[in-house]
């Protein structure tokens, strides 16, 4: 996700620190996060589908399980994998402790562990958006492990 609006950016431990401007968004950890965590086409999807996103890990089981009507149009599918990475990122940042989201030199979002690990998560979200697998739960899962 490349995201110009928000301003120049300065490396700092390998990432790439958000830096307040008139025209950008200040570095602020939980504007970062409100703004990634929109996800504007999955709400629509999951909304129709009966499926409340509240950033809970079981709201990522309910996505698991809706019907994948997406995948019959190609100009929704790529979209809504996106969304669908950022969601799973969202619910790791508010539940898994010392996570946060970076933005890496390349401007793509990438959620970092308390361990240091970064963990991809949009192209996670576009794999699980194409075939429907692995899991957003699973993956959800196997990064809350570490």
């Amino acid at each position: 996700m490349h995201l110009p609006f928000l301003g120049p950016r300065h490396k700092k431990n390998g990432d790439a620190a958000l830096t307040a401007g008139p025209e950008g968004l200040s570095s602020d950890p939980e504007a970062l996060a409100a703004l990634l965590s929109e996800c504007e086409l999955l709400r629509s999807q999951a909304e129709r589908a009966g499926v409340r996103l509240d950033g809970s890990p079981a709201s990522l089981e309910a996505l698991d399980q809706m019907a994948p009507r997406w995948r019959d149009d190609p100009e929704t599918l790529p979209g809504l994998g996106h969304d669908a990475g950022l969601y799973l990122g969202t619910v790791v940042v508010r539940t898994v402790p010392g996570a946060g989201w970076r933005i890496r030199p390349d401007g793509e979002p990438v959620v970092r562990l308390a361990s240091g690990r970064a963990v991809e998560v949009v192209p996670a979200g576009q794999e699980w958006a194409a075939c429907g697998v692995p899991e957003l739960s699973q993956l959800y899962a196997e990064i809350a492990e570490t």
